[in-house]
């Protein structure tokens, strides 16, 4: 029998783990004495900031991070900046990280008088990273325009449960959370995407599609080619060919920014324990992922290893101290015992990757570019820009090869290699 290179006892049918309506109430994660907020833009270095250690902040304070660009950190504490330093993200990108030892909160208003008198500014001005969604402002600038919304009711990785809880849970807050898009954005056609094994299906006039939930086929990639019946060109997204996709979670945040006149602040999180059983989780954005563990009785024994994100796409960390962040679903601890590792061993052609993409890229081809840094020839000749990144690949490979994780590589390389070029055009 295989084993698998995350969790043995997956099946080879690949199911999205199937919510039970009276799942556990959410475990609320207490207000840690440190958070840490990462600043996205990798440009953006810790000697560049216009702030320094020292300084206070309020929760829901748009913390604005230099005057030469129109990046921003929504402040989700209140405290003092204790600390500013720098991150190694998963493809080896740097990132500055703003850690702030908190108090109890006090929240800034700002947001909540501009609410008197909503409009797009507010969106643009407060909602550029919203729970679920890191960049959610972007649907509004977005060139091509986005004619089409997605909100999905569903999750983009196996035992994760982060959005169908919210879509059972919080269903009224997402039908108002449509409302409050469709005024924000004057886009009219949304549609929603929720599991067909829920038990019980709303039928109250909304656009709702209920899919099979069939890895991967709750991928952005597949849902705009199974229910629009459209391809999304090769290196594209979906909002490139004007569908834009934001989660329940997102709109459920939106319904009560506005019903509360202050910038959500919490994450729910998916944790996903060392036996496969999961707990929902509600946590501050910037909480440590240890705090997180420490709190919900999750201990970390020595080899163990810990992924943000589900068995199929998610990526270990190297450290406890990572702060989860407006797009983190889930956490997954693994026993050292079922770890399978990767292996540096050449593809024997089996033909397994090849059966299962969902794409039919001649992954075998691919991964003999990829494992030697030939990027360009990849995307050129083996459809490396056509992955829809769901890691079916690196799931069924006999060699144990981490096929999906040198897909990523080759994406981010290549992402680098074309915007170096246009800032060389640019000058």
């Amino acid at each position: 029998m295989i084993r698998r290179p995350f969790f043995g006892f997956l099946k080879p049918k690949l199911k999205v783990l199937q919510i039970d309506k009276e799942l556990q109430a959410i475990q609320d994660i207490p207000l840690p004495p440190r958070i840490s907020l990462i600043v996205k833009n990798p440009r953006i270095r810790p000697e560049n900031l216009d702030l320094s250690i020292g300084d206070d902040v309020k929760t829901g304070q748009k913390i604005i991070l230099t005057a030469r660009s129109d990046d921003y950190l929504i402040s989700t504490a209140t405290g003092t900046i204790a600390e500013i330093s720098e991150i190694t993200s998963y493809l080896g990108q740097t990132f500055t990280v703003i850690s702030i030892d908190t108090r109890d909160d006090e929240e800034d208003e700002e947001f909540s008088e501009s609410m008197q008198i909503p409009h797009n500014n507010t969106v643009r001005d407060f909602f550029n990273q919203l729970p679920g969604a890191p960049a959610f402002s972007s649907l509004l600038g977005f060139d091509p325009p986005i004619n089409k919304i997605v909100v999905t009711g569903v999750d983009r990785d196996l035992l994760v449960a982060t959005n169908q809880y919210v879509f059972n849970k919080e269903f009224d807050e997402v039908v108002n959370g449509i409302d409050i898009l469709k005024d924000i954005t004057s886009i009219g056609q949304i549609k929603i995407i929720a599991s067909s094994d829920i038990t019980h299906k709303h039928e109250n006039g909304l656009d709702i599609v209920y899919l099979d939930p069939r890895y991967p086929d709750t991928l952005p990639k597949m849902i705009v080619t199974n229910v629009f019946k459209e391809t999304v060109p090769q290196g594209k997204t979906p909002e490139d060919i004007g569908i834009g996709f934001v989660t329940a979670e997102t709109v459920s945040c939106l319904t009560k920014a506005y019903r509360e006149k202050r910038i959500p602040t919490d994450k729910i999180v998916t944790v996903i324990r060392q036996n496969g059983s999961i707990l929902i989780a509600k946590a501050r954005i910037g909480t440590h992922v240890g705090h997180i563990l420490d709190t919900l009785g999750i201990t970390v024994n020595t080899g163990d290893r810990v992924v943000l994100g589900g068995p199929m796409t998610g990526h270990a960390i190297h450290s406890l101290d990572i702060p989860i962040s407006y797009g983190t679903d889930s956490i997954m601890v693994q026993k050292a015992e079922d770890i399978v590792p990767s292996s540096d061993t050449y593809c024997f052609n089996c033909g397994e990757c090849i059966r299962i993409c969902p794409v039919k890229i001649p992954v075998n081809m691919l991964i003999r570019l990829l494992e030697n840094g030939f990027y360009e020839e990849a995307a050129d000749q083996y459809d490396l820009l056509c992955c829809v990144e769901c890691g079916l690949c690196s799931y069924v490979c006999m060699a144990h090869i981490p096929v999906f994780h040198y897909i990523m590589l080759g994406k981010h390389e290549l992402a680098k290699t074309h915007n170096s070029s246009e800032e060389t055009n640019v000058r």
